[in-house]
């Protein structure tokens, strides 16, 4: 293989690996931590695929030494992790738990003696259980309360991250969590939807300027989760659908951020069911709050399909009917298209396709790519050995569709892959596995898989191969 081979990406393009608190920590009732949403939710029956809990997911609290050593064996650039709320603030406002913000701040520390910056994340699902009891995202105290807790990690740490992330997905501490119910706290309400979602991205405005107050050095963005519809015809019908399903799920957290306002056609939509986000004056100049760049996590996409009768939207009390209807569409998985073990459809079209998007709707903000990867449920072959080509396959053609979309001018200047461990995969608990490095999840012990391997050939030549997917080259 020659040089010229290589697909370069731009120098000092940083590149890395995500993990998020809950997901990886363990410790749940360690040095004061209270409990979160998740703790509860995992403990409600039917909740989490076979009762798993978070209780000791990796135990990262306690192996922050072993799991730096793994990303500097990586070559990895930068380090995107959350912190936990009811780790810093267990009783969600007032006093801050130094034990808690001792554990982050020895992280840090440990990062930067590796040379790998890290990129924090100050929201990524794990509310305190007892602010949920006061309501949770639904009241808008809660964003208030985020904002001070915000200012504790800021004031702990600000002196050495450079790069910060308020929220992670709020589509799915949204709509995934209290309109479809698969996630903490688990309802289906659609006006419960909205004052989550206008109060996440209340908090998320309301800390960017705290954050400018504070004068601190760096960045600052938000990193919502996007996907990628294309219609499955050009009848104007499966065109509309199409854009609806755009709406509801990019669109409703980026127009705020970037216009100001929330999509028109969904507010109309969503009032016919008697829902609307609880708006006070003022409240969207805070949202607007200019930042510094786009967080973007994407894995899917999918082409959308009008039905020929479409659902009447009407209040009927069944919120998976009326969300039917709000959106006047199904999605379609195409003959051909591939799946990852989580059953999700591989789309790196729609990754390039998606990122274009961004840069013609929202004026080519910087973009960095803080989620993006494949869940593959290899275990160690006879060997000790993780032959998980597919995940190299997968990252592979992203990758090249990143290529594509920075070639075409799309201001994308980091990849932080998902995830550096396999980890407590939400509902489905330890049964999925999206990790770069393979946990026995009985001994705790890591084992880089071959994809670890591949992506720090990746990292080193700061280029991808444009060859046969899954050819290895370490």
């Amino acid at each position: 293989m020659s040089a010229s081979t290589l697909l370069h990406f731009p120098a000092g393009f940083q590149w890395g690996a995500a993990t998020s608190a809950y997901q990886i920590e363990g410790a749940h009732d360690e040095d004061g931590r209270s409990p979160s949403i998740w703790d509860t939710f995992a403990r409600q029956p039917g909740r989490v695929l076979e009762g798993h809990t978070g209780d000791v997911a990796c135990d990262s609290y306690h192996r922050i030494e072993e799991d730096v050593a793994l990303l500097k064996q990586m070559g990895a650039k930068v380090y995107r992790f959350s912190v936990a709320w009811p780790r810093v603030v267990p009783s969600g406002r007032g006093a801050v738990n130094a034990k808690g913000l001792d554990y982050y701040s020895r992280l840090v520390d440990a990062l930067l003696a590796a040379d790998i910056q890290p990129m924090v994340t100050l929201y990524h699902w794990d509310l305190p259980q007892c602010l949920q009891d006061e309501g949770g995202w639904e009241v808008r105290e809660t964003a208030h309360a985020f904002v001070a807790y915000a200012e504790a990690v800021f004031k702990a740490l600000g002196d050495r991250v450079r790069q910060w992330i308020t929220l992670n997905e709020p589509w799915c501490s949204a709509n995934l969590s209290n309109q479809i119910g698969e996630h903490a706290p688990g309802q289906r309400n659609h006006q419960a939807t909205l004052a989550v979602a206008h109060h996440l991205l209340l908090a998320h405005g309301l800390t960017v300027r705290r954050f400018r107050e504070l004068k601190l050095p760096g960045e600052i963005g938000m990193a919502p989760n996007v996907d990628w519809r294309e219609p499955y015809s050009q009848s104007q019908a499966d065109i509309d659908a199409c854009r609806r399903g755009l709406e509801w799920f990019n669109n409703w957290y980026l127009d705020p951020i970037y216009f100001g306002h929330y999509p028109e056609e969904m507010l109309e939509r969503y009032a016919e069911l008697g829902a609307r986000p609880p708006v006070q004056d003022g409240d969207m100049a805070i949202i607007a709050s200019p930042t510094d760049f786009l967080g973007i996590n994407y894995y899917t996409g999918s082409y959308t399909l009008a039905p020929d009768v479409p659902p009447q939207l009407k209040r009927s009390g069944d919120a998976k009917a009326e969300l039917a209807a709000l959106l006047g569409a199904s999605t379609v998985d195409v003959p051909g298209f591939e799946l990852t073990d989580i059953g999700w459809a591989i789309y790196p079209e729609g990754f390039y396709r998606v990122l274009l998007w961004l840069r013609d709707r929202y004026g080519n903000p910087p973009v960095y790519i803080t989620e993006n990867g494949a869940c593959y449920n290899n275990g160690p072959d006879g060997d000790g050995r993780v032959r998980d080509n597919k995940r190299i396959a997968y990252c592979q053609r992203h990758l090249i569709a990143m290529h594509r979309a920075i070639r075409s001018g799309c201001n994308v200047r980091g990849y932080t892959l998902w995830s550096l461990l396999d980890n407590f995969e939400w509902a489905w608990g330890y049964t999925m596995r999206f990790g770069l490095v393979h946990v026995d999840f009985a001994t705790l012990e890591r084992r880089p898989k071959d994809s670890f391997h591949w992506f720090a050939s990746v990292i080193r030549r700061n280029a991808v191969e444009p060859g046969e997917a899954g050819r290895l080259a370490f």
